[in-house]
């Protein structure tokens, strides 16, 4: 392998954006080998803007899915990695949104993007195209993070002044909340019967806000935790990453693993070039 560099910047939003924006981070990556980096699905939202090359992005790892190209993306809920086609060099900056954040960013409830992307601009309009050119002008990160807060700061108000943004129940809220606590580890049912809900009720509700149902989304939010720390600097054996994150055993987490990755959790880390940047 070439010399390479991995640089990576995290940065926490605006105070008055935090109940919708979970967390902003640059980045920037250079040297490494021409290949597909599976960005695996999660509890967020999440939005690129590149501040190099257009991203060439599919919907699905290894499955004939089509591979368009963006200047900046944004993407639902997903159950499925999405794949990212590099050249071995990747500059951008990436917001993730809470899926109840939705609504006030983007003016729709998460649902509606849900196994979808997106160009941001189709998302937030003019707002959307100024940010890109705004972010693509600063040159520092601090200066880029300032844009985020500043150009979100305006979609939210946009969306307030307007009064066109629903409410997300709070009960909806709570189950999400309770969920992410728990990172998956939780019975619906329980959840269902502490809010004063049927199951079948919280299911609908709640896949009708966020795109998912809460037993899909609490497998994403198990998966999550494992592929944290399978990416971590040292990475735990497979077997104990199953046991540690709540799987029944090491063959329960393969079978998750393929079917949110498309590759075998060995497969996927000989494949991931990028494994270790962040």
């Amino acid at each position: 392998m070439e010399d390479h560099s991995a640089t990576r910047i995290d940065a926490r939003p605006a105070p008055a954006l935090r109940r919708y924006v979970g967390s902003y981070a640059g980045f920037d990556l250079r040297g490494f080998p021409a290949g597909v980096h599976c960005g695996p699905p999660g509890r967020v939202l999440t939005a690129v803007i590149s501040l190099s090359a257009p991203l060439d992005v599919a919907a699905g790892v290894d499955d004939g899915s089509p591979v368009p190209r963006f200047g900046s993306v944004a993407g639902g809920l997903m159950c499925r990695s999405v794949a990212i086609h590099h050249d071995g060099r990747q500059q951008g900056v990436q917001v993730s949104l809470t899926p109840l954040g939705a609504r006030a960013v983007y003016g729709m409830p998460a649902a509606a993007l849900a196994h979808r992307l997106v160009p941001l601009d189709e998302l937030l309009g003019a707002l959307g195209v100024e940010l890109v050119d705004r972010l693509r002008a600063a040159t520092t990160w601090t200066a880029r993070f300032a844009v985020l807060d500043e150009l979100l700061l305006r979609a939210v108000g946009r969306g307030a002044c307007g009064d066109r943004v629903p409410q997300v129940r709070p009960e909806v809220a709570e189950a999400w909340r309770r969920l992410v606590a728990a990172r998956g580890r939780v019975q619906v049912g329980t959840v269902a019967a502490e809010l004063g809900w049927s199951r079948r009720y919280l299911t609908e509700r709640f896949r009708g806000e966020v795109g998912l149902s809460p037993k899909t989304f609490a497998r994403v939010l198990r998966f999550e935790h494992a592929h944290e720390l399978a990416t971590a600097h040292h990475p735990l054996p497979w077997a104990d990453v199953a046991t540690v994150t709540g799987y029944a055993d090491q063959a329960h987490l393969v079978r998750d693993w393929r079917e949110f990755t498309g590759r075998p959790p060995t497969a996927w880390r000989r494949g991931e070039v990028l494994l270790g940047t962040g």
